[in-house]
């Protein structure tokens, strides 16, 4: 009884326990199925359901003239809910949608697209994403007519869940300008700065998690309806950016630089019709990536365009007038324990302040404003600040950088500081905070707020209008401005911009160059600029240019920016009639009454022209080609005989005339000059042979 009763009693008990536990299993799988069944539904629902946010469609971004620089497009993605058709649809439609989607997509076969609807049918799935291709609305409504998928969404399943792209007419053109906007609310732009205006309101519906981690919408009555985004409408001009951006890109290329920037603004306005900003891509090209005329990357050392400041804070506060004479040395002076040299090796000598500013002279504008100012820098640092240059303009678009103006205060001030401040260093400025001093000496003195946008719509509902606002009331007086405007138009007309002159209107401006601070130290790289406006009589457009770190035998900016400058300047004036000026009225009657220019040509073309303009005119017979004879206040009609075998006298006839009776006397034509007929190689009257060339001389 030992060994076999334990070993009985050992496999009993282990029996009982696994009968036990298995009944047990059973129990609890009836009690889960039965007792708690509705319970643990509930809760897999719950798990399965949730409430998520629906994208408003985003609003479109306008230029001035209402082109779209920016707008959503929708795109559709298909899916399927293959247990929606009833039994008779789906046999009788799924060959055909088969053959259709094949055909379409070209990704399977009609076999492999039937056997996949069937199988998901069979196996009662809900949600059946069929291509993962953006689909444009034309083919949202071809793939609607499709069988089975024409019965719509509930009798059918078809599902086209909208996905909204963001969309650039003009493609890359003022890319940062415009912006972007991240699935996390980041970004830069005009997208970025107006997000909430443009993103709209979202809404929310219920939607059901569905195999391999995706999400369906079942837009049930609890469906919040999303609100679309507001339009805006921007001060940008699509030709004059694409003018910056293209004259831009080209001097980049040519001077192999690392960035540049470009911004053209309206005068009395403000509103920025160009802003253009390209650097140096890995693959030596060029392409927006930051916007350095407002951004704390363009931030930097301005150079000698800030000698304007330091002009106007010298007539402002001393007589100082602008024949006034300032030794410039010989190209080196020294302030102190530092050197500062002109671009002039061998130096100006004795300048006036209009050819001191005009030449660029750092020792000249360093000398005049240390022997006024030396003795209380600060009020020259006051100067600048009552200028509007110490602080933000407040620019619509976000992250526009702090200006840096250092004063007496900081512990880094010292005896070099006033010298090398004057003419553009130990200072940062944007070259938006540039601009504004320009515009403001173009302006009158007004110191204006640059803007972007004008206009936040709803359709055609105006929501918000924006308007510049006033920076600075008067920057200094109207004496100080008009010297500020001589000296502005004497750089280009004999100073270091002169390469830019001899055009149809006059421009002012002033040109920069600065070298380019690395690791704490001065280097041989340089800043490069040009700020100015145009008309310099009648200011309408301003406009600075920023080149950094060309490359090659030209770094200044006299042949770096300044060029841009004008290259922008040519086609803005080309195109804008605002701009020319009307041609003097022609004198057509001289001091006796005649009309000089008839001279000779077709008769009743001439007898016209007479008759409108009131000059009385006579032909004693019918003639077609004629000279004209002034005789008492009148002309009258002398006949030159036209014949065939003749060579014509054409003297006084128009090329178009000319040409016309020396071709139908079989002489071929040659001319030189402009004008009138003068002279012509044959003589009138001699024979013609055939074959000659007959020279006509017009002037």
């Amino acid at each position: 009884m030992g060994i076999k009763f334990t070993i009985l009693l050992r496999v009993r008990l282990a029996f009982m326990f696994v009968l036990a536990f298995s009944l047990a299993i059973i129990w609890k799988v009836a009690h889960l199925q039965i007792v708690e069944g509705a319970h643990w539904k509930e809760v897999a629902e719950e798990i399965l359901l949730d409430y998520k946010d629906v994208k408003a469609t985003r609003g479109n971004i306008y230029s001035d003239n209402g082109s779209l620089l920016a707008t959503s497009l929708p795109f559709y993605q298909l899916a399927f809910d293959p247990t929606a058709p009833k039994d008779k649809y789906f046999r009788e439609g799924i060959d055909s949608l088969s053959m259709l989607m094949s055909r379409f997509f070209g990704d399977r076969s009609p076999e492999e697209y039937k056997r996949k609807l069937t199988d998901a049918r069979k196996k009662r799935k809900r949600y059946l994403i069929l291509s993962e291709k953006n689909l444009t609305y034309g083919q949202k409504k071809i793939i609607s007519s499709w069988p089975i998928f024409r019965l719509g969404q509930f009798r059918g399943g078809v599902v086209f869940d909208k996905i909204d792209k963001r969309h650039r007419p003009f493609g890359y053109m003022a890319f940062r300008t415009v912006g972007f906007v991240n699935d996390q609310n980041q970004g830069a732009g005009l997208e970025y700065s107006y997000n909430s205006q443009l993103g709209g309101k979202k809404g929310e519906a219920l939607f059901q998690r569905i195999a391999g981690g995706n999400w369906r919408p079942l837009y049930d009555e609890n469906y919040v309806k999303p609100e679309d985004g507001y339009d805006i409408q921007t001060t940008l001009d699509v030709n004059l950016q694409d003018v910056a951006e293209d004259a831009l890109y080209r001097h980049l290329l040519r001077h192999d630089a690392d960035y540049g920037t470009v911004v053209l603004m309206e005068v009395k306005t403000g509103e920025i019709k160009a802003m253009a900003n390209l650097s140096k891509n890995s693959a030596g090209g060029y392409e927006e990536r930051y916007n350095y005329a407002v951004g704390d990357q363009g931030l930097t050392e301005p150079g000698s365009t800030i000698k304007l400041a330091s002009l106007l804070a010298l007539f402002e506060d001393s007589d100082l007038n602008l024949k006034d004479t300032v030794f410039g040395d010989w190209g080196r002076h020294a302030f102190y324990d530092r050197i500062m040299v002109d671009s002039k090796p061998e130096g100006y000598g004795t300048l006036t302040v209009k050819e001191a500013f005009a030449y660029s002279s750092n020792i000249g504008v360093a000398k005049l404003v240390v022997d006024h100012f030396g003795s209380k820098p600060q009020k020259y640092i006051d100067y600048l600040q009552k200028f509007g240059l110490g602080k933000k303009v407040g620019f619509q678009m976000a992250g526009e950088a702090q200006p840096y103006i250092k004063n007496t205060y900081d512990s880094s001030w010292s005896g070099i500081s006033l010298p090398w401040i004057c003419h553009g260093y130990e200072m940062k400025l944007a070259p938006i905070h540039t601009l504004c001093l320009y515009n403001a000496v173009a302006n009158d003195g007004k110191m204006i707020k640059p803007i972007i946008v004008k206009e936040v719509r709803k359709a055609d509902k105006i929501l918000e209008k924006y308007e510049t606002d006033e920076i600075v009331e008067k920057i200094c007086s109207e004496k100080t401005l008009a010297k500020a405007r001589e000296m502005l138009e004497e750089v280009v007309v004999s100073g270091t911009a002169k390469n830019i002159a001899g055009t149809h209107y006059k421009i002012a401006g002033k040109t920069g160059t600065a070298q380019r601070l690395v690791k704490g130290r001065y280097t041989k790289t340089y800043y490069t600029s040009f700020a100015g406006y145009f008309p310099a009589d009648k200011p309408k457009y301003s406009c600075i240019v920023v080149i950094d770190n060309p490359k090659g035998y030209n770094q200044y900016g006299a042949d770096v920016a300044a060029p841009v400058f004008k290259e922008i300047a040519d086609k803005v004036y080309a195109t804008d009639k605002e701009m020319h000026k009307l041609l003097e009225e022609k004198k057509f009657f001289d001091k006796e009454g005649i009309f000089p220019m008839v001279k000779a040509g077709f008769l009743e073309d001439l007898r016209y022209l007479c008759n409108h303009f009131g000059i009385s005119n006579h032909a004693n017979e019918k003639e077609d080609w004629v000279a004209a004879v002034p005789k008492n206040n009148a002309i009258i009609w002398q006949n030159r005989v036209v014949r065939k075998e003749l060579v014509p006298d054409c003297k006084g006839f128009t090329l178009k005339d000319a040409m016309y009776v020396l071709g139908n006397n079989g002489l071929r034509v040659e001319y030189s000059g402009t004008g009138r007929v003068v002279q012509q190689s044959l003589v009138p009257g001699q024979r013609i042979v055939k074959g000659w060339t007959i020279h006509l001389k017009l002037g």
